[in-house]
């Protein structure tokens, strides 16, 4: 299982049997439960109609414990439980707690933190269920464990920010400089590392930054696996993973960025995520 900020398509969730605990996201009184309450599209028309960001926050533990109560009673002998990164929210700490809650019950739960978030989260858990799936019912839990923990030292995100609205709108720059940026059509480049988001860069036009994202995939070509495309409403996603494609024979998910990256992203943010073989 993981949590909402995995940003994982619901086609794909079904079809592997992910469960998802959701964070909640806060408009002013009101607070709703991503995924559950509140879909992309209508986070994202809020987002359009509010002067201020939402705020996010992490599922409580009893969330994570209802659901592994609920897949121990649908005959899950071992859950592994995959979170956002445990230096930008909470949820890590609740999902351990619960998991200490019951394993007094026999219900054996181990939980990774991610070291990432988004479709960097989301490849890792995908990878894990494939991984789990072939195994089938001889499949020894220490492998998935240490295929999971292998793939956090070897996930790579990067993401291309079209405005600066939103993190003026967090505070976390001044309205001279966000003005300065948006007239000169500055992008800036962002990197998950170390757990944490980072300044990477930042280019001068929007084809600029997706050709920095495209050369950045084509300069590992042969060394990626489970590439993915993360993109925050984004018109020109169907351009940009064209533009993947002869970097990338297999297959490329697609995900929408959901409110938890997204409060802070802004609309039109378009990355990348991937593993980086050895």
């Amino acid at each position: 299982m993981t949590d909402s900020s995995c940003d994982l398509p619901d086609e794909l969730v079904a079809r592997w049997g992910i469960e998802i605990a959701p964070l909640s996201i806060r408009f002013g009184d009101e607070e709703l439960a991503d995924r559950e309450e509140l879909s992309t599209a209508e986070f994202w028309a809020r987002c359009a109609r509010s002067s201020v960001l939402p705020s996010t926050a992490a599922p409580a533990p009893g969330r994570f414990e209802q659901s592994y109560r609920a897949m121990a009673e649908r005959g899950s002998t071992d859950i592994i439980a995959l979170t956002i990164s445990g230096a930008l929210s909470a949820t890590f700490q609740s999902a351990e707690l619960a998991a200490r809650n019951v394993a007094a019950d026999g219900i054996r739960v181990s939980v990774i933190d991610s070291r990432t978030v988004t479709l960097g989260l989301g490849t890792i858990v995908l990878a894990c269920a494939e991984a789990a799936e072939r195994a089938g019912d001889d499949g020894a839990l220490d492998d998935i464990v240490g295929l999971a923990i292998d793939l956090v030292e070897r996930t790579r995100v990067f993401g291309a920010l079209d405005t600066m609205e939103n993190l003026k709108k967090g505070g976390r720059v001044g309205n001279a400089k966000a003005l300065l940026a948006t007239a000169l059509s500055i992008k800036p480049i962002i990197a998950v590392e170390n757990g944490v988001v980072e300044q990477y860069g930042k280019q001068r036009t929007r084809s600029k930054a997706l050709k920095f994202l495209v050369d950045k995939v084509a300069a590992n070509a042969g060394r990626i696996e489970h590439l993915a495309v993360l993109h925050a409403d984004s018109a020109d996603v169907d351009q940009f993973v064209t533009q993947l494609r002869p970097h990338f024979p297999g297959e490329i998910v697609v995900g929408q960025i959901g409110p938890v990256v997204g409060a802070h992203a802004g609309r039109n943010t378009i990355g990348v995520a991937y593993h980086e073989t050895r």
